[in-house]
């Protein structure tokens, strides 16, 4: 598989702590990469570097096989890399059309004249909202629903559409099943398996086990600061991640003091 992202060598200190030792890491376009490890492990701070948060201490990015240096989270979305904290990004009062075209309004002309600024074509902006929500499959009865009136899962899906909508090459999801139901954590990693079908590439954070093996091609488990596995969903088992996490039977050389 082609690779989109590679970081290499990765570390970064707080001070005298090291939060990231020497860490290797890669997504291959189209591929969903599980990133897993207890409290404290190294995942946050290995993607806000790779979402432009935190400037590394040391090593290298390479994105789409050119070295980029990102110095906010702005540089990352140019670039098309979309981090999406639990907390979503999106505005509550605004309905879901707002939300998807937030920083990308449509304006309207009149006479062939230049766009007015303030003089948005909500009506072309809320059909375009309806087809590409109804091209993910996302249920939403309607698109000028107030977005604080939806479910937990809706708005995971509005969000993660809305980076879609941004023509994000790799899409970053901070535990996004968190504080769903059931059947709201289904359709989300339904969402995530579609992502990978146009070739969007995911990198899915989370503590909870089976949605990993729901929907990764690859598992990298992080321990310390340091990565202890890099391995194909194939060539390992949920009980043996979690012997990695927990260090059992790990070596703990190269790890962080």
């Amino acid at each position: 598989m082609e690779p989109l992202l590679e970081m290499r060598n990765i570390s970064k200190f707080f001070g005298g702590i090291c939060a990231v030792n020497r860490v290797d890491f890669s997504v291959n376009k189209g591929e969903v990469v599980g990133l897993v490890g207890d409290n404290a492990a190294g995942k946050s701070t290995l993607m806000k570097i790779l979402a432009g948060a935190y400037t590394p201490s040391d090593g290298e990015i390479r994105f789409e096989n050119h070295h980029v240096r990102f110095h906010d989270p702005q540089d990352a979305r140019r670039m098309g890399i979309e981090m999406l904290f639990q907390d979503l990004a999106l505005v509550p009062e605004l309905d879901v059309a707002e939300n998807l075209f937030l920083g990308k309004e449509v304006s309207r002309s009149f006479f062939g004249m230049i766009p007015m600024k303030f003089l948005l074509d909500r009506r072309k902006m809320s059909a375009k909202a309806e087809e590409f929500l109804k091209d993910l499959c996302i249920n939403v009865e309607n698109v000028h629903e107030k977005v604080r009136n939806l479910s937990g899962g809706q708005q995971q899906s509005v969000s993660i559409a809305r980076t879609l909508f941004f023509n994000a090459k790799l899409v970053i999801l901070d535990e996004p099943t968190s504080a769903i139901s059931v059947r709201e954590t289904q359709r989300v990693l339904e969402l995530i398996s579609q992502l990978k079908t146009k070739s969007v590439s995911v990198i899915i954070v989370s503590h909870r086990m089976e949605d990993i093996f729901a929907v990764a091609d690859r598992i990298v488990v992080l321990r310390k600061g340091s990565k202890v596995e890099d391995v194909a969903k194939g060539g390992t088992s949920m009980e043996q991640v979690i012997r990695k996490i927990i260090g059992v039977d790990v070596n703990d050389k190269g790890a962080c003091p």
